[in-house]
C-alpha cells in the first residue's frame, strides 16, 4: 500500500453564518503550510437552502496559496453552461499554475436545486457528457463546434486557455456505473463516496475495461474517496459530531450513512481506510467533521500519520 494524497476541505464563507472571508483564507494557507496535498469544496447552488460557487471559493484560495491542489469535489456542472465554466476554469488554473482538479459530480438529492436553475434534474447526467466534451475542446483546440441534444456552439474560440495545454484534469465523481463510464470516457481519475472496498475493486475493473474500449489508457486514470468522518479529539463527541452534521445536510437519519462515515481515533479512521488502499485509491478527500478549521487540519494530519505507519 501507498501513502494516500490527502485533501481537506476549504471550509466555505458565509458572514450572516458566523464565518468571514479571511477565516476561510487564513486556514486554507495554515493547510498548505502544516503540509496537506490538497483543498477541496463542494459546489451547490440552493442545496435545501444553502449554496456555495467551487469555482469562486477556488479563484480566491488560489490567490493566497502557492503549491497545494485545488480541487472541486463536486461541481454540478450541468446546472450551468459549459463555455463560461470552461473559462472560468482557465483563468483560476491559470492563477493556481496549474493547480485546479475540476471534480465533476451530477448530484440531486434536493430536485428543487436543479429546477430552480432551470434545469430538468432528469437530464442532468447527460448534460454533464455533453458538456464535458465541450470544455475539453474549448481547452485544447483553436476552435470548437459542437452539435448536442441540450448544448450547441459553432465556430467558438476561447482565450485564455488553461495553464497546462492538456487543459485541466477532469475528476468524475460518484458510485454508480453511469459515473464509472463517464470517468472511462472523460475523466483523468473516479473519486467515489459510500462505497465499500469490494465497490472500489470492481470499479477499477470496470473502469479499465471501458476506458480501454474508448481508446484511452486505462492506467492513466486514479482512484479517490471522499470520505465523510470524524476524528475523536479527546472530547468524546466524535460520532455525535459527524451524526448531527449529515443530517443536517442531507436530510436523512445518520444511520443510512454510518457503514460508510466512520468516527472515531486517527488509527481507526486510518485502519478504515486501509482496504481502499489496497483497492488502489490514491487519493483521500478527508471530509472531518471537526470543531473547527484548525481541528481539522490536525485532525487530517494525525490520520496521515497513523497512515504512515500501516503504508510504510
Amino acid at each position: 500500500m501507498q501513502l494516500p494524497a490527502l485533501y481537506i476541505p476549504t471550509g466555505v464563507w458565509s458572514i450572516r453564518g458566523g464565518i468571514a472571508p479571511q477565516q476561510v483564507l487564513l486556514a486554507a494557507k495554515e493547510a498548505e503550510d502544516a503540509g496537506i496535498d490538497g483543498l477541496f469544496v463542494g459546489d451547490h447552488v440552493t442545496f435545501y437552502g444553502a449554496g456555495s460557487d467551487g469555482l469562486i471559493n477556488l479563484a480566491a484560495v488560489a490567490a493566497v496559496t502557492e503549491r497545494v491542489k485545488l480541487m472541486t469535489s463536486v461541481y454540478l456542472l450541468a446546472l450551468r453552461h459549459p463555455t463560461p465554466v470552461a473559462l472560468q476554469c482557465a483563468m483560476i488554473d491559470q492563477l493556481s499554475l496549474g493547480r485546479l482538479i475540476l471534480g465533476v459530480g451530477v448530484g440531486g438529492e434536493d430536485p428543487n436545486e436543479w429546477w430552480a436553475c432551470g434545469v430538468d434534474p432528469k437530464t442532468r447526467g447527460r448534460r454533464t457528457d455533453e458538456s464535458l466534451q465541450i470544455m475539453r475542446s474549448l481547452w485544447t483546440q483553436e476552435e470548437t463546434t459542437f452539435e448536442g441534444k441540450y448544448f450547441q456552439v459553432r465556430n467558438v474560440r476561447m482565450q485564455p486557455k488553461p495553464f497546462r495545454e492538456e487543459g485541466v484534469p477532469v475528476y468524475i465523481g460518484g458510485r454508480s456505473d453511469a459515473s464509472l463510464r463517464r470517468a472511462a470516457r472523460f475523466g483523468d481519475a473516479w473519486t467515489s463516496i459510500w462505497v465499500s472496498p469490494r465497490r472500489m475493486k470492481e470499479a477499477r475493473e470496470k473502469i479499465h475495461e471501458w476506458a480501454a474500449a474508448e481508446g484511452r489508457d486505462p492506467s492513466k486514470i486514479s482512484l479517490g474517496l471522499q470520505l465523510w468522518h470524524a476524528v475523536d479529539d479527546g472530547d468524546g463527541d466524535a460520532r455525535e459530531r459527524l451524526a448531527h452534521r449529515m443530517q443536517a445536510t442531507y436530510q436523512l437519519p445518520y444511520d443510512r450513512f454510518e457503514r460508510y462515515s466512520p468516527a472515531g481515533t486517527p488509527e481507526q479512521i486510518a485502519e478504515y481506510l486501509a482496504p481502499y488502499l489496497e483497492a488502489g485509491c490514491a487519493q483521500v478527500n478527508l471530509l472531518a467533521i471537526q470543531s473547527g478549521p484548525q481541528a481539522t487540519v490536525q485532525a487530517a494530519l494525525a490520520v496521515r500519520e497513523a497512515l504512515r505507519k500501516i503504508t510504510s
